[in-house]
């Protein structure tokens, strides 16, 4: 089989590799050994900077406790009240602290990532105006033939005073007159033309006025220009001064997402652009100010948009990148937002970071989304593809997730529901999960201590914490497992950014999450890849740049790559295409790639040569030598490969012998990773049916082990082969995930069978009174009582039950006439919102997402038997009391706090939520 792999030509950790070396904790059995990047990570944010030593210290005792395996810090603004206690951000006071926590985190094994600046986008105090991100002014101008212009060329705003005039040009049907060298120093006008009706445009450096969000004290300020070389230098010189270029030992920078608003020039665009585009912008000012819909617009508009794509890159990305190496640490950046190509910008770091912005729908029965308290933002898996697609061809170890931003309304978010999103990001490609996330709060502040104001509070006054660890650890297990190998994808899907640069409405396109709806969905490159993922295939896309770098092999698929390999290189119906990427998808086609082009692109893109340049495309594209197959198919052989012309991309891979897995056909999602003769596959059911039966998996050989990420149960699969393919026996109920190890070179000895639940028996229904008390939790305790049967606490008609927020203990006994041979599983039925399992007092488990069952039959006696179920609710409770009752909980500076609309927030009116343990509990015997 004809394989592509890259070969990358980009700094591979260079000198950089002792910072992948971890101490290692062993997992039982097969699983991969934990190390810290296997465990979730948290954003931390340092409210005011208010923190100490001791309390610092404490707060990393906590996080690690609960299976946190390191801290991402942003400082952020501060707590009203505790304005003495603040820290200057970066004063020799913080930068100590800095230093204290990072050591105090290695002592825990724990690593520390670092913002570079506060709150976001990147500013502070030591960027002045001349550095201040620049945005484009455009004026116009009306003159008549032998008129002369009365008033000064200045710009209007008043804000903007001081905006240099970059460009004049004067426009009279085709005569283009560039008028800068006719502008005095006192902005008059020393030109009158002889004749006819002109229209004139200036075009001014102007500034976004934009000041850094959320900014920690001491560093607020403007937002730095990120297409300036020097901005970026000025704004880097505060750090290496409180550094005294001494490496503070983070384990990366890290840059959030673009926020720069209209941030979309830069005082040297027209040097640059004349440089990499070949002609003079000014002579376009009419076309850039222009939102009509021609070609000539859209033209200039791409060419301008490309450069400010290589203007982030060349001038922002990479030196940051550098910087960062130059104190022995990594990058990480979150490109999304940009108005660049994201690929491009993703590539350049060592840690491509997407994020989950929103809440997903999943047909899981019993999951809880309540339309109220979400946003109405989708996160979509193929925006998260981005960066993992990037970081897999530049052979990144680590694709990083924030996640869980806004995925409910405050204090309504449960463990349950974060669970399939974080499955979501996994099966895209992410390997280190970020959550967002935690707030550093001193423990003298009162119930629910400091809070960020956009986050799911993972924070240890959170009445799920104790049950987190079990989130913890589930995340822990699989990414232990997609951090082994290298991603095992059969497809490189070409992404035509052109088409998407190529619209004459506005001026940057900034390539954000929440615009997705316009950029991303309406395309045949979107629709093309949602269609093979549903066909079963994996991949990864491809920027121009990249496919550039891209080498074909011939050859088996190599135990000894080290990185992924790709059968097929698919170019989605692309309009626009640059001679040059045409080129090299025919040299990897010549060099033995297999090239699926859906249609051949009508044109070049931009402005520069266009003529010249189309004529090149004609030329390649007069070339090809198409013989025409069935099913809308067009075929030539290209020196060592081929390249296909196909309406229907599937039929082709599968006319090749490429074939889709076909657990797709069930619902299932599945992603997977390559080791030499090991092969990883993760699977989730995300969907409403259950699954029990033989699935066939492509890439299984040799021995099949599963692993069960939820409770790390493993054991050998049952399988058999059926056509040429290896069947694997799979039983997962909605919400369920598996993990499927195959090993051509490793036997099944030694190793236990796998234990499937068949043949249940009539479940037993735990129907008798139950004793409930409680701990943990607040503003009141409620009385401890004797249930008649079964119930949420909320349904007791009580006003301390209805505020409580903590854990609550249902404990009851029941007789088990005889113990049989087989498998016994407790099912608590419906929880609000999460539980612990103790079955005569043996810790049977927590139970924080759905399906809340567990095996206990190592657990039961025949006889008696007692089963404790600790059931732990969420805060809404106790925050909507204390807005009822006006208890003052939150008093912070610049937003305060706001609820997931942006508003006010109050939750007095809030319904109760339901808290506790409504059930059925059964118990269910299978052979």
């Amino acid at each position: 089989m004809k394989t592509v792999i890259l070969r990358n030509s980009w700094l591979l950790l260079t000198g950089l590799s002792l910072l992948f070396v971890w101490p290692v904790n062993a997992q039982q059995g097969p699983w991969p050994a934990v190390k810290k990047e296997t465990k979730p990570w948290t954003r931390w944010w340092w409210i005011g900077s208010a923190v100490n030593e001791k309390n610092l210290a404490s707060s990393l005792d906590v996080l690690q406790q609960a299976g946190f395996g390191g801290v991402e810090i942003a400082p952020i603004y501060g707590a009203m009240g505790y304005e003495p206690q603040y820290v200057s951000f970066l004063s020799p006071r913080w930068t100590e602290l800095l230093r204290y926590t990072v050591a105090s985190a290695g002592e825990r094994q724990m690593g520390v990532d670092l913002t570079t600046g506060t709150g976001w986008p990147f500013g502070g105090p030591q960027i002045t105006k001349a550095y201040a991100a620049s945005k484009t002014i455009i004026q116009q101008y009306h003159l008549s033939g032998g008129k002369s212009l009365t008033q000064p060329i200045r710009v209007n705003d008043e804000k903007q005073k001081g905006a240099a005039l970059q460009a004049l040009t004067a426009y009279s049907g085709n005569q283009i007159i560039s008028l800068m060298d006719k502008v005095g120093k006192d902005g008059r006008l020393h030109w009158s033309p002889a004749s006819g009706e002109w229209e004139l445009y200036a075009l001014f450096d102007g500034r976004t006025l934009q000041q850094v969000k959320r900014a920690a004290p001491g560093a607020e300020g403007y937002t730095l220009d990120h297409l300036s070389a020097k901005g970026l230098q000025v704004y880097l010189h505060r750090f290496d001064t409180a550094f005294k270029y001494k490496a503070p030992g983070v384990r990366s920078f890290y840059n959030d997402s673009y926020e720069v608003y209209n941030a979309d020039w830069t005082p040297a665009f027209l040097t640059a652009f004349k440089q990499k585009r070949g002609y003079d912008l000014s002579k376009y000012l009419r076309e850039l100010a222009s939102n009509d819909s021609t070609d000539l617009v859209a033209r200039v508009k791409s060419d301008y948009r490309e450069t400010m794509s290589e203007l982030l890159l060349e001038n922002f990305t990479r030196p940051w990148t550098k910087w960062a190496h130059g104190y022995k640490s990594l990058s990480k950046n979150q490109a999304h937002g940009s108005p660049a190509n994201l690929l491009d910008l993703y590539a350049a770091v060592d840690i491509p970071e997407c994020e989950t912005y929103g809440s997903t729908y999943f047909p899981i029965p019993g999951l809880r989304r309540d339309s109220a308290d979400i946003r109405n933002v989708d996160p979509d898996p193929v925006m998260l593809k981005f960066a993992s697609s990037a970081g897999h061809l530049e052979g990144r170890p680590l694709i990083s997730c924030e996640t869980f931003t806004w995925l409910t309304e405050h204090f309504k978010t449960s463990l349950s529901q974060c669970k399939p999103e974080v499955e979501q990001a996994f099966l895209a490609g992410v390997n280190h999960v970020f959550y967002h996330g935690n707030t550093f709060s001193p423990p003298e502040v009162p119930w629910p201590g400091w809070l960020f104001y956009a986050s799911v509070n993972f924070v240890p006054t959170n009445s799920f914490w104790p049950h987190l660890p079990g989130l913890n650890e589930y995340i822990t297990r699989v990414q232990s497992v997609l951090q082994s190998g290298f991603p095992d994808n059969e497809l490189l899907v070409y992404w035509p950014v052109y088409d998407t640069w190529h619209r004459a409405k506005g001026h940057d396109m900034p390539l954000m999450v929440h615009s997705i709806d316009e950029w991303l969905h309406p395309t045949a490159f979107y629709k093309q890849v949602k269609a093979l993922q549903q066909a079963g295939y994996s991949l990864d896309f491809a920027s121009d740049r990249q496919l550039a770098k891209v080498v074909a092999h011939i050859g088996k698929d190599s135990a000894d790559m080290k990185r992924s390999t790709y059968k097929v290189v698919v170019i989605p119906k692309t309009r626009l295409m640059p001679v040059t990427t045409m080129q090299h998808i025919m040299r990897l086609a010549r060099e033995g790639a297999i090239v699926m082009m859906e249609s051949l692109p009508e044109d070049v893109p931009g402005l520069t040569s266009l003529d010249k340049r189309r004529k090149a495309l004609k030329t390649i594209l007069d070339s090809l030598q198409f013989k025409r197959y069935g099913y809308g198919i067009q075929f030539m052989k290209y020196g060592k490969g081929s390249l296909m012309l196909c309406d229907d991309v599937k039929s082709a891979l599968i006319g090749t012998g490429v074939l889709g897995e076909t657990l797709t056909g069930k619902g299932l999602k599945f992603i997977r990773r390559k080791d030499k003769n090991t092969t990883w596959y993760y699977i989730v059911n995300h969907t409403p049916q259950k699954i029990d039966e033989y699935l066939p998996l492509n890439k299984a050989e040799g021995a099949v082990i599963l692993l069960d990420p939820q409770t790390g149960r493993t054991g050998v699969a049952q399988h058999r082969q059926d056509g040429g393919r290896t069947v694997v026996k799979l039983q997962l109920l909605p919400g369920e995930a598996m993990i499927v190890h195959t090993d051509a070179g490793v036997q099944e000895q030694g190793l236990p069978d796998w234990k499937y639940l068949e043949t249940p028996e009539a479940p037993i229904t735990l129907s008798g009174s139950w004793q409930l008390t409680f701990t943990n939790g607040g503003p009141f305790i409620p009385a401890a009582r004797r249930l008649d049967k079964l119930m949420p606490w909320t349904a007791l008609e009580d006003t301390a039950a209805n505020a409580y927020c903590g854990s609550g203990v249902y404990t009851t006994t029941f007789t088990l006439p005889e113990k049989k041979t087989g498998e016994y599983v407790l099912d608590i039925g419906q929880v609000h919102e999460s539980a612990h399992v103790w079955v005569n007092g043996q810790d049977a488990g927590i139970l924080w997402a759905i399906p809340f069952r567990a095996r206990i039959g190592q657990y039961l006696k025949a006889g008696s038997n007692e089963i404790r179920i600790e059931v732990a609710n969420l805060m809404a409770n106790r925050i909507r009391y204390m807005d009822q009752h006006q208890v003052q909980w939150r008093r912070y500076h610049e937003i305060n706090f706001v609820n997931i609309n942006y508003t006010p927030f109050n939750a007095a009116g809030w319904p109760v939520q339901v808290s506790g343990l409504t059930g059925p509990v059964t118990i269910t015997r299978y052979e």
